[in-house]
């Protein structure tokens, strides 16, 4: 979701970048990419180190207003000299205010404040004036997230930045369209171990125009993370144990699907028990290990919504909050019917938007076409101006607008502007609901 924010002199002779944040529900993660280069760097809580995640918590210190983050803030809390906030992302989504030693605060505000204080771990490589684009990306964007993150982008004050937001899903995406082809020839699978398993299946469709993503999510409770016995024979079965049910787990989900490259992400890959899984993972595929994906994803999102490259235009992800077909208009252009656009499959509905005029040929109906891209038939939506003034044929100007109130549902407003000085408007509008 694009949010325009208000310019400010840059600094001369510096290099833009673009920024991705990644925005879980225990760590964040920044990563960020010079506009004239090709790969994303992402940033480590301690310098010269590789530890990206940075604790999604604050501590405010006891009896005064100073607040610590991350890291520091976990360890200011066990010292006993602060209250520790976790789950900041979930406060700030249920919105319900955060009780701190007897004072309310906004959740969306500490979640604010948290975004800020990381930042400065970027401060350190860039000045934030070097920002041009800042790409959010979170587990799932439901409507309520949208609107958070709406919030805490606002409080950011990035006022010479553009500002989107994308999922987990479509980072995974960006990232692996910005992968040598060898790498994503077949199926790509991230298997993602934190709490629990999460497994993510990205197909393409490479048969259709323009070629169609999709991304499969299954969820694997059954595999949740495990609080390791401290007598080292016990650890050892508890770990073989764990292998053998990932092996079989990972097993079903490989039977019968080429995939060319697996990536393994989360905290709980790297407690040493993947074994035999591993070696099973590797038998004709490509395996990574890591856990900095989605920011870089983000990274590359947005690098692909500034100066889009030759394969983001000719591949569309089809996400869950993705629109799924291509809307237009019939038209008459030189005398003859034609099709003019409107909205675009594989844009985010909460982002797709659009207005415009036309010159009606006569009567008082439009006919928008709907056509799907997973499959469906080419279908119409008729909108009829009742009460529209009856006027001489190509003598009706009027201004539609289209804006999308769900993923498959669009709210369409036209209003006759009348014709110049020769005909008045009257005033009239229509609104209609449709389904796409």
């Amino acid at each position: 979701m694009f949010q325009n924010q208000k310019d400010m002199s840059a600094k001369k002779n510096i290099r833009k970048v673009v920024a991705g944040y990644d925005l879980g529900r225990e760590f964040a993660q920044i990563s960020y990419c010079p506009l004239e280069e090709s790969e994303p760097e992402t940033v480590s809580a301690v310098a010269g180190g590789e530890q990206y995640n940075i604790p999604l918590a604050l501590c405010k210190r006891k009896g005064v207003g100073q607040w610590y983050y991350g890291k520091e803030a976990v360890r200011f809390a066990e010292a006993g000299d602060g209250i520790l906030v976790e789950d900041l992302l979930t406060l700030a989504e249920r919105g319900e205010d955060v009780m701190v030693e007897g004072e309310a605060y906004d959740p969306a505000a500490l979640l604010t404040l948290f975004v800020k204080r990381s930042l400065s771990l970027l401060n350190i490589r860039i000045s934030l004036s070097q920002i041009e684009a800042f790409m959010f990306t979170v587990e799932e964007l439901t409507p309520r997230m949208v609107d958070v993150l709406g919030k805490v982008a606002a409080g950011l004050q990035l006022k010479n930045a553009l500002v989107s937001f994308q999922s987990h899903l479509e980072s995974f995406y960006a990232y692996t369209l910005h992968q040598g082809r060898e790498l994503w020839m077949d199926d790509v699978m991230i298997f993602e171990y934190n709490a629990s398993l999460k497994a993510l299946r990205l197909t393409c469709n490479r048969n259709t125009t323009p070629r169609v993503v999709f991304i499969e999510e299954v969820s694997h409770p059954e595999m949740a993370r495990r609080v390791w016995r401290s007598e080292p024979e016990k650890k050892e079965q508890q770990m073989a144990e764990l292998d053998l049910m990932f092996l079989h787990l990972a097993g079903q989900c490989l039977e019968e699907r080429t995939v060319s490259t697996i990536f393994l992400l989360g905290e709980g890959f790297k407690e040493g028990w993947c074994r035999e899984s591993l070696k099973y993972l590797c038998k004709g595929r490509r395996v990574f290990q890591g856990n900095n994906l989605y920011s870089k994803g983000a990274c590359y999102g947005m690098m692909e919504r500034i100066r889009p490259g030759r394969e983001w235009k000719e591949y569309v992800y089809l996400g869950a909050d993705k629109l799924k077909s291509n809307i237009g208009i019939r038209a008459l252009r030189c005398g003859e019917d034609s099709y003019y656009a409107i909205l675009d499959a594989g844009t985010n509905w909460y982002e797709a938007s659009f207005e415009f005029d036309i010159i009606l040929e006569e009567g008082n109906t439009l006919e928008l076409v709907i056509t799907p891209l997973t499959g469906g038939n080419v279908t119409s939506r008729l909108i009829t101006l009742e009460g529209l003034p009856e006027r001489p044929p190509r003598t009706t100007r009027l201004n539609i607008q289209i804006e999308m109130s769900a993923v498959n549902q669009a709210v369409v407003t036209v209003t006759d502007m009348g014709f110049g000085e020769i005909f008045k408007s009257s005033g009239k509008a229509w609104e209609q609901t449709i389904t796409v």
